[in-house]
């Protein structure tokens, strides 16, 4: 009996372990931006934003798996796998996943990043509760059939080749590969013919069967919403799917690691029968958790981020060298990345170059005056706003902060900490960032000697 009475104990104490934990991130005022997280057994995280005012609402679930996660002869494998969820599923043909959403008028679509993917449906509120099983359905059930794999694979070669007809997109992936070399960060997320080609329907299955765990996985819902009710129905439909293999396990907490970019002041030139030559001269940024990453976005946005900007003077309002010339920043969990873009006449590519790298000089040295600062300041706060205004964009930012952060920051603090940036943080992080060494890539027909001369910008 004392034997048995000891199991029935452990029993409701396992169970007890494995309840569901709810907490209020946010508090908005009368419910509006109000976000709350749910924790399910086996380690499944739902947040959500209620937004009353508005009629629709979006569902997305973010995997903790994007192409860094590759070995190279997987290259390719999130992406391709991203393609194949919507091909089927025990419960429903890729044609009925489509019709689904169509017919209630629906968009439904994914994206795959370096270190997530996102599968998405954005709906009017009463048609929430079919987004959910859809795209459910497609997370936990997918089949991936050997022939949907061979159809789906010609449809992303034809990916492949678009990109690579597109130079102004392409010079981007020239660009991680010529400051991270042949390591996951450095290779693009489509893969490659050859990797394409290679990847089998089993392979793909255990890279899906391993990184699709509950564990690895955030929903995130924004709109005119009930929390309760999304995690009743995303429960029930995980559950029906046999998901939670493990009611004790723990969700996956963010990147952690180190990975070195490469010797700085590399050239990359990509030979290319195109009108324009595309160029990216940059340096490593910060890491999307460095807290001077609020510094160094008020610095972008100065130096590159809109009409007013220093480059976009400099190189198409005073000397119209180029179109579209920009800065930017991207930021993984332990490195980024600060480039300029350019496209010009591929006899103007030396006077770009040079501009650019003067520009970037001059302000490593000397910094940006006030009253840019403020300018920047004032332009990164009212885009900030403005770029949350659609259900999308808010359940986009509280399923990559769960999921990269572990952690929610509401509107009101992200102004404030732009806002308490200063000119002196912006001046240490132009020196430390902007004085480097940049690397340099090169898309384009330049002739041999302009080709030889392109060592010069990143001397």
């Amino acid at each position: 009996m004392t034997s048995h009475g000891s199991k029935a104990t452990a029993r409701t104490s396992s169970e007890a372990r494995a309840v569901a934990r709810t907490q209020t991130l946010i508090k908005g005022e009368n419910g509006i931006g109000t976000v709350r997280k749910t924790t399910l057994p086996g380690g499944l995280r739902i947040v959500t934003e209620t937004l009353p005012s508005v009629r629709s609402a979006t569902f997305g679930i973010w995997a903790h798996v994007g192409s860094r996660d590759e070995t190279p002869a997987l290259n390719g494998a999130t992406h391709y796998l991203e393609h194949l969820l919507f091909k089927g599923t025990a419960r429903r043909s890729a044609l009925d996943i489509s019709s689904a959403l169509d017919a209630v008028g629906g968009e439904m679509n994914a994206f795959t990043a370096k270190e997530y993917t996102c599968y998405y449906a954005r709906v009017l509120d009463t048609d929430l509760p079919l987004a959910i099983d859809v795209v459910c359905d497609m997370l936990t059930g997918s089949v991936i059939r050997e022939e949907d794999v061979d159809v789906e694979r010609g449809a992303i070669l034809e990916e492949i080749a678009m990109t690579e007809d597109d130079p102004g997109d392409c010079v981007h992936d020239l660009f991680a590969h010529t400051m991270f070399g042949d390591n996951p960060l450095g290779r693009p997320v489509l893969g490659t013919v050859d990797t394409v080609n290679a990847l089998t329907a089993d392979r793909i299955r255990r890279f899906y069967k391993k990184h699709y765990d509950p564990t690895h996985l955030v929903v995130a819902c924004a709109g005119n919403i009930d929390h309760n009710k999304v995690v009743r129905q995303v429960r029930a439909a995980f559950e029906k799917a046999g998901a939670f293999k493990n009611p004790e396990a723990e969700p996956l907490g963010p990147r952690t690691g180190h990975r070195a970019l490469r010797t700085a002041g590399r050239v990359e030139l990509l030979g290319r029968k195109t009108e324009q030559a595309h160029i990216v001269l940059g340096m490593p940024g910060l890491a999307r958790t460095d807290e001077r990453r609020w510094a160094l976005g008020v610095l972008n946005t100065a130096l590159g981020g809109g009409m007013s900007s220093r480059l976009f003077q400099e190189v198409r309002e005073k000397r119209g060298l180029a179109y579209s010339v920009y800065s930017y920043t991207s930021g993984f969990a332990d490195c980024g990345l600060f480039g300029v873009y350019a496209g010009c006449r591929p006899s103007q590519v030396h006077d770009v170059l040079k501009i650019c790298r003067d520009e970037l000089d001059r302000v490593a040295e000397h910094g940006l005056p006030d009253e840019e600062i403020e300018r920047a300041v004032g332009q990164l706060r009212g885009s900030t706003v403005l770029g949350l205004e659609d259900t999308g964009a808010l359940m986009n930012r509280i399923g990559k902060s769960e999921l990269c952060w572990g952690e929610q920051m509401s509107v009101d603090d992200m102004l404030a900490r732009i806002a308490s940036v200063t000119p002196d943080d912006v001046r240490s992080v132009a020196r430390d960032v902007l004085g480097r060494r940049p690397s340099l890539s090169v898309i384009g027909p330049l002739k041999d000697k302009q080709a030889s001369r392109l060592h010069d910008a990143v001397a």
